[in-house]
């Protein structure tokens, strides 16, 4: 390691934005603390030089600890945390109990705090350092379905931002990543839809809109084009806070802060209806292949 080399340590690797990144940055030199909870698995990006792949789970304070103890001892010290495990809880508020509430919570919020909190020492210590959090454009733009989901990365930005003035007098910047649309195991296994209230009076409308929203997921940015927003952000040097990811991010959000809030809800409910979908969604979201 040279005394250039920079170490990112980045959670939620196995899959998605989070292992595109870890592959991105161990190409551009860095060296790379790939966490995952089930590093077993992993057949490639433990072949690499310069990554590790310890286990993290955001929900266990002794893996988080752990993974750190191992980055420290094997590069020296970490210049970069990425904040990126979580997963979506999808379903209209009446169909979903509260262990499943919590636990979006716990991974989505009050893990990502733990792992912030583990790593802030070290960063205050060295008075320098980059928190990255990976958020979503849903963070600022809520849509249905997405109610819980919604919240969590509500929290996600409240607390990032807030982090700027505290970190700012120890030289440790903060920075937030807002995807639109990714092609990424969030609309799979990364996901929780299950009704496990038994609450039925939304089914039809939820069909509905998952359908189009699936749609827009298969036609989404890759993971690689989010790995890049990500590497842009923990190598840029600049004092901006928030990236955003994909066209459909930059647009809605755009939207969102010139109109009204009826034209901007009746704007959305006209994006997400399946008869206006297939015309206006070519305007935001590329095809999928």
């Amino acid at each position: 390691m040279t005394t250039t080399q920079k170490t990112v340590l980045i959670t939620g690797c196995s899959s998605g934005m989070g292992r595109a990144a870890a592959f991105l940055f161990q190409k551009n030199g860095w060296n790379v603390v790939a966490t995952m909870r089930t590093p077993a698995r992993e057949t490639e990006l433990n072949k690499l030089p310069n990554v590790i792949c310890p286990a993290l789970d955001v929900n266990d304070r002794a893996s988080i600890e752990s993974a750190l103890a191992k980055a420290k001892k094997k590069f020296g010290q970490i210049d970069v945390l990425v904040n990126n495990a979580g997963y979506g809880l999808m379903g209209a508020f009446e169909t979903l109990n509260a262990e499943q509430i919590r636990r979006q919570f716990d991974t989505n919020v009050f893990g990502m705090m733990e792992v912030t909190r583990a790593v802030l020492p070290h960063f205050r210590q060295r008075n320098a350092g980059l928190l990255i959090n990976v958020a979503s454009m849903v963070g600022r733009v809520p849509l249905p379905l997405y109610s819980v989901y919604n919240s969590s990365k509500f929290a996600v930005e409240g607390f990032t931002e807030g982090l700027t003035y505290e970190l700012e007098p120890f030289n440790v910047q903060v920075k937030l990543i807002e995807p639109g649309s990714v092609k990424t195991d969030f609309f799979g296994r990364s996901s929780d839809r299950a009704n496990m209230t038994g609450v039925t009076a939304y089914e039809a409308y939820s069909a509905e809109q998952f359908a189009v929203m699936d749609g827009i997921g298969a036609s989404g940015s890759t993971s690689e084009e989010a790995a890049r927003v990500i590497f842009r952000a923990a190598s840029d040097g600049s004092k901006r806070l928030r990236y955003s990811v994909g066209l459909d991010a930059m647009a809605i959000m755009a939207a969102r802060n010139l109109l009204p809030d009826g034209v901007f809800r009746a704007m959305i409910k006209l994006c997400l209806s399946p008869a206006a979908y297939n015309s206006v969604g070519r305007l935001l979201y590329r095809q999928a292949e």
